[in-house]
């Protein structure tokens, strides 16, 4: 009898070791999971900030383009402006290496909380589809870039390469914009529309993982507690 207790005591302060050190596993993925979210809110917000910036650009060249008005040397540099900011492409990046530990270990079962597991893996699904989003309309965008850029020799008005070309007056490089005005007017549309549809989605993200850090806190004081 005396040797059973003594092995039941064992067991039962193994598992409680055990659930120690997993409780202690839980606390540490809800921290790293926070500070990774936090950090995506203000990745995300400075993503949104340089997409607004280019959308800015793309507004004032067009302006600048559609007004007959418009001195040379401001349309130059609307068109500069659009080429330096307007026309990069959106990038979505994210925080995503504890989920994936979490994942490739089999660690999430650690979250005993079930609502928050499922909430997370959500979550990062909804990181894969943005990121998949922006890139389909990317892949869409970069055929009708290849074709413009050629056509309209847009190398000569872009800042850090224009150096390699003749050197031209204001005035000639302002009417071969004038010139070419529905083209450039044309493409920047299209970079316009990308823009807008990736803020569309970085923001809902943005909202998503305000929610999910407020249940990752609120997890983490009950663990904590």
């Amino acid at each position: 009898m005396l040797v059973v207790i003594g092995i039941l005591i064992a067991l039962q302060i193994n598992t409680w070791n055990e659930g120690r050190k997993v409780g202690k596993q839980e606390v540490l993925y809800l921290e790293r999971l926070i500070v990774e979210n936090q950090s995506d809110l203000e990745t995300f917000s400075n993503a949104i900030e340089k997409i607004v910036k280019g959308n800015e650009s793309i507004v004032a060249m067009s302006e600048s383009m559609k007004d007959a008005n418009t001195s040379d040397s401001s349309l130059i540099k609307s068109v500069n402006d659009f080429l330096a900011f307007g026309s990069i492409y959106p990038v979505f990046s994210s925080s995503r290496s504890t989920f994936e530990d979490l994942s490739s270990t089999g660690n999430l079962q650690v979250i005993r909380n079930t609502k928050l597991r499922e909430d997370i893996v959500k979550h990062y699904a909804h990181h894969e589809q943005t990121d998949k989003w922006i890139r389909v309309a990317m892949d869409w965008a970069l055929p009708l870039d290849a074709p413009f850029t050629v056509d309209n020799d847009v190398m000569a008005f872009e800042p850090h390469t224009a150096f390699l070309y003749p050197e031209r007056s204001v005035a000639k490089q302002a009417e071969e914009l004038r010139a070419n005005s529905l083209s450039y007017i044309s493409n920047s549309a299209a970079h316009l529309w990308i823009n807008l549809d990736a803020i569309t989605q970085m923001k809902d993200l943005t909202e998503r993982t305000k929610i999910l850090i407020s249940e990752l806190e609120t997890e983490l004081n009950i663990r904590k507690n």
